[in-house]
């Protein structure tokens, strides 16, 4: 399952033709640059909540129903397009620049189950990976199981969420989403007959788990919510009107989800709020047999589990803030029998736990850096895995073999491309098996650093740089500052083909690892959810004050960027020192945030009481008020604006960047541009398609490169070695080997 948390266009009708409506004002200027943009209609709609008269003129642009609103939200897209017409050269030359970076035909490195070699590759011109296999043979010839691109023709969305093969590798399930809208139909193909059986599901979530029988599968089933609240097993061949309800969740703060033990002993099904665990097992081998719960639920409590034999491993923050690792007999799992793995240690966060035959791999972050624990379980030894860079970003893969020595992850840094690792578990050794070529890159002309920002409270903000050399001091440069801080998700540092675009014209690229993320641990987080909010807004503001003071911009030339829960941090920093900044990129943002989290009606209001505050308390209601955006736009200047929406996102409703922008173009006192952009066929994540993302990709650049007036600036910078320099390009690290896959 997706984390359940707030993280293509059919041809537009040109605004000239819209059906006239006296109460939509849409104003055209053919003959100027910048055309007087439509504005709502004013439709008060009053309710009372804790005594305070709420007056929200723009309600009514939630009603998706009502053509009205698709009018408005066509009349904003085509205001938008005709403001950045004149940006259209520059987008198709940053469109190829940044499909000129990629190799388009392309092959992942095989994945070992059984006997055999699963990959996917890309064709050139092909929007979406091909699904493949072949048996680990001398003269194996290629089995094609799932191409996408052929059942994507017709969809302006097409989105995979999961493509599990059975025990016996004959059957292949997998889920589509076709709006955008996160609500999946899962499918199952024969793979020896190519037939997909006529048994599909619909309004699931993304993850399904096959029982080792190779014929019983596990789905969860959305409410009218969206939330995945519903366990069911399906007989392959059976219709799923008869298929059986295994697990009904009723408290509306917890989601399902359904996976399977690298063991393949046992299925798990994990039930979770965002501050409160439960997991059930039961045997792969018997589906048919009740599911038993690990340790009942307690709130706060949080754990994932692992299993190893005869025991679970289990990740803890019982007694433990930042997570413990214990383990407890499979048939006595509850808390009571677990006795600890490691000792508590309180600087370090633990992460999650993998378990493989004689190796346990604990993910653990100190100090802002994911480290690699590895515990010979016979010997009880350990080590850390050695990197090579001082700031880096490690995730694993997969890894679906139990009976292994390997462990495979992915290393990316800043300035590192993105490079598949083999490490030898025993022998402390890695191969890179593949890394992602970027055509005309050098990494030795940028360099990445981490900086920390003061912030009034004593508190010290990290923020990863990278930049391309040399940085000369007192020449500020154009800076992208970007934040999420929400739900304790880390925003890791990691290499972006696409960013080159910006660096190559003399960018600073900049994350602020704000209060709010789990960057620096559980206390991090804590700092800033619920009546800490404000702290990742303050945070925000003062790793840009320190970029400006240090020299590295200058608010003229400072953009920021945020989405999802990252797109209120940007909302309420705007609100707050919209002096700061010279332009704000604020993608599918979570702004409305008191309307929506009144509305219990809503996907992800109740599970994210826990994160924001329950507003039908007066307390968090009055503190929620203080900084929901939407609620906080009053007559002053703001920056230029580039807000995007999703018509079908169900984690951030369109309504709410279409309200903001209304309620913004009413009450801004300057002419700054303010433009609103909605992917009237997509949802949370924008284009599904690979080449369309890059489309939009090159339409948001062209707007920052517009405004600070560059689009023709090129940095002439030249690439030369300093101390700053990671030593990864330059060749293999002790106990590395560069191997083509």
């Amino acid at each position: 399952m997706s984390n359940p948390s707030r993280t293509l266009a059919p041809a537009l009708v040109p605004v000239g033709s819209l059906p006239h409506r006296p109460d939509l004002h849409v104003v055209t200027s053919p003959s100027h640059e910048h055309p007087n943009p439509p504005r709502a209609r004013v439709a008060p709609r009053v309710e009372i909540v804790h005594g305070e008269t709420r007056i929200d003129d723009y309600h009514w642009l939630r009603d998706r129903s009502n053509p009205e609103v698709l009018a408005y939200l066509e009349a904003e897209n085509q205001h938008t397009n005709a403001v950045m017409r004149h940006t259209e050269g520059l987008q198709e030359r940053l469109y190829h620049e940044l499909r000129g970076r990629i190799r388009e035909t392309d092959l992942s490195v095989p994945e070992r189950l059984d006997d055999y070699l699963y990959y996917s590759r890309t064709e050139a011109g092909g929007q979406y990976p091909i699904f493949c296999r072949r048996q680990e043979l001398p003269g194996a010839v290629e089995e094609v199981m799932l191409d996408q691109n052929p059942l994507a023709h017709g969809y302006p969305y097409f989105r995979v969420g999961s493509v599990e093969i059975s025990p016996d590798h004959r059957l292949l399930a997998f889920t589509v989403d076709t709006s955008g809208a996160e609500e999946f139909t899962l499918y199952i193909k024969d793979l020896v007959s190519g037939e997909i059986l006529p048994e599909s599901v619909s309004r699931v979530s993304p993850r399904v788990a096959w029982a080792n029988d190779g014929r019983t599968l596990f789905y969860t089933v959305l409410d009218e919510a969206g939330r995945p609240c519903r366990l069911y097993r399906h007989d392959v061949g059976a219709q799923p009107s008869d298929d059986a309800l295994v697990y009904f969740e009723p408290d509306a703060a917890f989601h399902l989800d359904i996976s399977r033990t690298r063991s393949r002993r046992y299925l798990l099904l994990d039930l979770s709020s965002h501050s409160t665990t439960e997991v059930w097992f039961a045997s792969a081998d018997r589906p048919g047999e009740p599911f038993r719960v690990v340790q009942p639920r307690r709130p706060g409590v949080e754990y994932m589990v692992t299993h190893h034999g005869d025991r679970f491993f289990i990740t803890t923050n019982h007694e433990a803030p930042n997570f413990r690792l214990v383990q407890a007999p499979v048939e006595h799992p509850s808390c009571e029998h677990w006795t600890a793995v490691l000792p508590y240690r309180p600087e370090v966060k633990l992460d999650w736990t993998d378990a493989f035959q004689n190796h346990l791999v604990v993910y653990e972050r100190e100090v802002g850096l994911t480290r690699i624990r590895v515990i010979d379980l016979p010997t009880g030894a350990e080590h850390l895995v050695a990197f090579p860079e001082p700031v880096y970003t490690v995730r694993p893969h997969a890894n679906p073999e139990f009976h292994t020595s390997t462990l495979r992850f992915t290393y990316t840094s800043l300035v590192t491309p993105s490079a598949v690792v083999d490490y030898e578990l025993s022998e402390h050794t890695w191969t890179v098996r593949k890394q992602t070529e970027v055509q005309g890159y050098t990494p030795s002309g940028y360099c990445s650093e981490r900086v920390f920002a003061a912030t009034p409270d004593g508190a010290r903000v990290p923020i990863s740089l990278v930049y391309r050399r040399p940085l000369e001091t007192g020449r500020p440069r154009p800076l992208l500052l970007s934040g999420y801080g929400a739900y304790g998700l880390n925003y890791d540092p990691v290499f972006s083909t696409d960013t080159l675009s910006l660096l190559d014209r003399g960018f600073v690229l900049a994350i602020a690892h704000v209060r709010g993320g789990e960057e620096l641990g559980r206390h991090w987080y804590e700092a800033g959810r619920l009546f800490n909010k404000r702290s990742s807004f303050t945070d925000f503001i003062s790793a840009a004050e320190h970029l400006i003071r240090e020299g590295y911009t200058s608010p003229d030339r400072l953009v920021i960027n945020g989405g999802s829960a990252g797109g209120l941090l940007i909302g309420a920093v705007t609100n707050l020192r919209p002096d700061l900044f010279r332009a704000v990129l604020a993608e599918v943002p979570f702004v409305d945030v008191i309307n929506t989290m009144l509305d219990a009606s809503l996907p992800l209001t109740v599970i994210e009481y826990d994160e924001w505050g329950n507003p039908n308390d007066p307390n968090a209601y009055a503190y929620i008020r203080s900084y929901s955006p939407y609620d906080n736009v009053v007559a002053r200047d703001y920056p230029h604006m580039l807000i995007t929406a999703g018509l079908n996102d169900p984690r951030v409703a369109y309504w709410e960047p279409a309200k903001w922008t209304a309620k913004l173009r009413a009450t801004k006192t300057d002419t700054n541009r303010l433009l609103l952009r909605t992917n009237m066929g997509a949802g949370h994540g924008g284009a599904s398609g690979r080449y369309d993302a890059l489309r939009e990709t090159a339409f948001k650049y062209a707007f920052i490169l517009d405004v600070l007036e560059m689009e023709d600036w090129e940095s002439s910078v030249e690439g030369s070695r300093s101390s700053c320099l990671p030593q990864w390009g330059t060749g293999p690290a002790p106990g590395q080997h560069f191997i083509q896959a």
